[in-house]
């Protein structure tokens, strides 16, 4: 099976490991030194997993701590007896046994630590295992040097007992736990047949024979189910499609067999857990190889199959930019920056580097490893037991929602929404979104509750990552107006700025710019976050801002309602500055956008001063919005620009010190503005194109 490659590969990479070597080096000893080392891994083992009572592998696991107790009292006795004088064939036996005490003890902790559906579903393979460690202490005592040492006859004896026990073991599984095992995998049969199983046998399963009593018991074994596909991948067994199918039929069990009122037993910590290794994982991380986020496409967070680049000089898989342009949008998905054209120049060099990868890591390019949890769940393939599992939980959680039991059980309901849409597979979102979510989301944002108003605008925060939630959102009778409404005036600040996030993620097209941008108060309340809202808030309302700025029409209204000056103001904020100088760029390339920025009064001096003393990129995107501001905002805007002291000292600076892009915007600037002081200096005629007569012009002979 799979999984025994799997632990084989792991005993054998421990024999090839730095780290055991250096265990080893502990023990490169002799005489009593050894024995102690020896006995003292014997008493810790024994010690720790004595008294401890496994869910499964009970038989076996004791089995093993009795032989290693007999270890203990050998190690024991020749180390009170003395023996200075160890052959080099007993330290060779010796050593031998500290590799496989060793090993012991990493089995015995992950049968301890591992969570109770996973040590179910390995159970043939983990009684492998403790079968093997048996048939390895056997050969051990066929080789160990008993006339070599000084035993005592009582020792003598219960040596040759475990001998013959050792010689008389066989492969133990023990039936009770195969029973359970094909028991969880009935449900799985269930659900891909359309039968979901009944509150009694949920209840037997998971309360009476594995002991879980809370949900948080569940979160704890979906979380380390998930650990699994994370770090093993393809390599697991089950496979990760059937692991997942067990994550979403334990967590319809645990809708199901708990009612949300008792918000208590729901709670959940708000501080940020670390992501928690697998055991195995932990002890050989370098054996496991992460995937180079550059090998993921920015748009879909797959794996690239055909990487190609475009003009900005950014790179997509081929599918998902070409995707992105036929659905009439002319920007990088990346930089926002609009495409000189649409080309898509193979990117030769990471296909070969991604070749190599896979050649060097033994993955093949379909590979289901990725190296962040939410990116390799996106490539599980679900089976249809996933996808009803995930309908059934659905449904019991819309019922909370729905029949107004309780401002406790909407807490509880909404914030498992909100969790499971935050989980980036796109079956799970589209589910979510296609039964009927989206209006009980929209009526709890007018919630007076904080907790629920701002789970649910989280919520729909997390669906609108996604083109098609994106649409039913828009779609959707009041949301975009109720989504208005917490940006305006949401009970938390949290709240307001998810709602800014979630209008950033609708804006990404024309039709839901302008309706985003048209939308009563949006752009005042936009405007509001921009001065009084985190960081965070602000960047998204800047960005938000800037894709309204795409579209002539979105953009005129924006401007006209306030949007540009936000963004000027903005400049005066260090924070944020560099990102509204990006943004005023593009709102110039509309003319009423350069104009309104024109006349406000510290926008060029905002802009001067990022040149200043910004950041390269800063002083880029400054020098940029300029040149935008007098291509677009006519004359006055041109002369009030050109009066400005110390720009042509900036500008000249940054022809020499700046980014490529920084120094050609430099020279264009200096050349519309030279090109304005040539006009400025001519007479009146001249300037309007028409010949006076009646006006002398001096006329110079020099060449």
């Amino acid at each position: 099976m799979a999984s025994e490659a799997t632990f084989s590969s792991f005993y054998a990479s421990l024999r090839r490991s730095n780290s055991l070597s250096l265990l080893l080096a502990q023990v490169d000893l002799s005489g009593v030194p050894l024995v102690q080392t020896i006995a003292s891994v014997s008493s810790e083992i024994v010690s720790c997993f004595s008294g401890v009572r496994l869910s499964f592998q009970r038989r076996n696991s004791r089995s093993l701590i009795r032989k290693i107790e007999f270890f203990l009292v050998l190690f024991q006795y020749l180390a009170d007896s003395g023996c200075d004088q160890v052959s080099s064939t007993s330290v060779l036996c010796f050593k031998e046994l500290y590799v496989l005490l060793y090993h012991s003890k990493l089995l015995l902790r992950y049968c301890s630590q591992s969570s109770k559906l996973w040590l179910l579903l390995q159970n043939p393979s983990l009684s492998g295992l403790f079968h093997d460690l048996s048939r390895e202490i056997l050969i051990l005592l066929d080789v160990f040097p008993v006339k070599n040492l000084n035993l005592s006859d009582d020792i003598r004896e219960q040596l040759e007992l475990l001998h013959k026990q050792s010689s008389e073991s066989t492969l133990f599984i023990d039936h009770d736990d195969e029973m359970l095992r094909y028991r969880l995998y009935s449900f799985l049969d269930g659900f891909e047949n359309g039968r979901i199983p009944d509150h009694g046998e949920l209840r037997y399963f998971f309360v009476e024979k594995l002991g879980l009593r809370d949900p948080k018991s569940y979160r704890a074994e979906i979380e380390f189910l998930e650990e699994q596909m994370v770090c093993h991948g393809s390599d697991s067994e089950p496979s990760s499609s059937v692991i997942n199918g067990f994550v979403d039929i334990t967590r319809y069990a645990m809708f199901s067999l708990f009612t949300f009122e008792d918000e208590c037993v729901w709670r959940i910590e708000d501080k940020t857990k670390k992501q928690r290794k697998c055991l195995i994982a932990k002890e050989i991380s370098d054996t496991f190889t992460t995937l180079p986020m550059d090998f993921v496409c920015p748009i879909s967070h797959d794996v690239m199959k055909d990487p190609v680049t475009v003009s900005t000089g950014h790179t997509y898989d081929r599918s998902s930019i070409t995707s992105w342009i036929e659905e009439g949008r002319c920007t990088c998905p990346k930089t926002r920056q609009n495409l000189v054209d649409t080309c898509l120049v193979p990117n030769r060099a990471l296909k070969s580097l991604m070749t190599r990868w896979y050649a060097a890591t033994g993955r093949s390019c379909a590979s289901e490893f990725k190296g962040l949890p939410e990116i390799f769940l996106d490539s599980v393939l679900h089976a249809r037991a996933s996808t009803e599992a995930n309908k059934a939980s659905l449904s019991i959680l819309i019922q909370n929602l729905a029949d107004g039991s309780g401002v406790s059980a909407q807490r509880v309901a909404v914030r498992e929404i909100r969790l499971l849409a935050k989980a980036y597979i796109k079956t799970r979102i589209l589910l979510i979104a296609e039964v009927g979510v989206i209006p009980h989301l929209r009526r709890l944002l007018e919630s007076e509750n904080a907790t629920v108003q701002e789970n649910s605008i989280s919520a729909i925060f997390n669906l609108s990552r996604h083109s098609k939630p994106r649409s039913m959102i828009m779609e959707e009778k009041d949301c975009l107006e109720s989504i208005v409404s917490v940006l305006a005036s949401g009970i938390t600040s949290e709240a307001r700025e998810n709602a800014a996030a979630t209008l950033l993620n609708l804006s990404s097209t024309q039709v839901a710019a302008e309706r985003i941008a048209n939308a009563d108060g949006c752009i005042g309340s936009h405007a509001s976050l921009l001065q009084n809202g985190t960081p965070r808030g602000k960047l998204d309302v800047i960005v938000a801002l800037q894709n309204m700025s795409m579209y002539p029409d979105s953009c005129n209204q924006m401007v006209r309602s306030g949007g540009a000056s936000a963004l000027v103001g903005a400049l005066a904020d260090e924070d944020v500055a560099e990102k509204a100088a990006r943004a005023l760029a593009l709102v110039a390339n509309h003319s009423l956008g350069a104009e309104s920025i024109g006349r406000e009064e510290s926008a060029v001096s905002g802009l001067m001063k990022l040149m200043r003393c910004g950041t390269p990129k800063g002083g880029e995107n400054a020098v940029a919005a300029l040149l935008q501001l007098c291509r677009g905002g006519g004359a006055v805007v041109v002369e009030k620009v050109a009066r400005e002291p110390g720009l042509a000292g900036l500008t000249g600076k940054l022809r020499f010190t700046g980014t490529k892009r920084a120094r050609r915007k430099a020279i264009s600037l200096s050349q519309v503005l030279k090109g304005y002081q040539n006009t400025a200096v001519m007479p009146p005629g001249y300037r309007l194109g028409i010949i006076r007569t009646d006006v002398s012009v001096p006329i110079s002979i020099c060449t």
